[in-house]
């Protein structure tokens, strides 16, 4: 498949570009500074989602089969960047007349409210007694500019006529790859903790081959 990778140069992202070249997919990786991706040995195309021109985008975009991001706001301060460079990415897909676009969100978006989601669960049921009322309630709060602009990402592409998926794994590591992870279709997982940045990004190629995965929130944890 041909591929466009957008956030190729951060941890899912330069695991998705692996792992894809790995299973001989054809890849492009779309990011602002291409000497963070030099060594992934795939092309690049640079491009600031925030500022560059749809022209641009469409033309890096054009003749793909998927588009697979993992942009999203590092600190409360980056918030924003996933929403508003979803909705670019979006409009490029639209021009270019690609269809298939997977994310990476967050859990706590499950729970998170939005302009389109203004009701979510409060909290996942079935989350052990200290984590649903300490742990979790203590990192929302901290985090909820990042969680917010996740979850504006998430109207964006319900807003949208394309086949996406958004994978929302739980706290990231930096363990190496397994492929032996639970996912579950619009909710969270009853007591996820971790998942690997590897896993992630397997979570996310596989997400390319699973039908049911379209348009749809995936949870994913080990």
């Amino acid at each position: 498949m041909k591929l466009i990778v957008f956030g190729a140069s951060g941890g899912v992202g330069r695991q998705v570009v692996g792992q894809a070249v790995g299973a001989g997919h054809d890849v492009t990786a779309v990011v602002r500074d291409p000497d963070k991706v030099a060594g992934l040995g795939v092309r690049t195309v640079m491009a600031d989602l925030l500022s560059v021109e749809s022209a641009v985008l469409t033309a890096a975009i054009s003749g793909a089969d998927a588009v697979l991001s993992a942009i999203g706001p590092l600190r409360n301060a980056d918030a924003g960047v996933a929403a508003k460079g979803t909705a670019a990415i979006i409009g490029a897909m639209r021009e270019a007349d690609v269809r298939r676009l997977v994310v990476v969100s967050a859990a706590p978006v499950h729970t998170t409210p939005s302009p389109g989601r203004p009701h979510p669960p409060k909290r996942d049921p079935d989350d052990p007694f200290f984590l649903k009322y300490v742990i979790y309630p203590i990192v929302k709060a901290v985090l909820r500019p990042r969680y917010a602009d996740l979850a504006l990402m998430e109207d964006e592409l319900r807003d949208s006529d394309l086949d996406w998926t958004a994978i929302r794994p739980v706290q990231l590591t930096d363990k190496p790859l397994t492929g032996d992870y639970r996912i579950a279709l619009g909710e969270n997982l009853p007591g996820g903790r971790y998942i690997s940045r590897a896993d992630v990004a397997h979570c996310m190629l596989r997400a390319l081959e699973r039908p049911d995965m379209v348009g749809q929130s995936v949870g994913v944890a080990d």
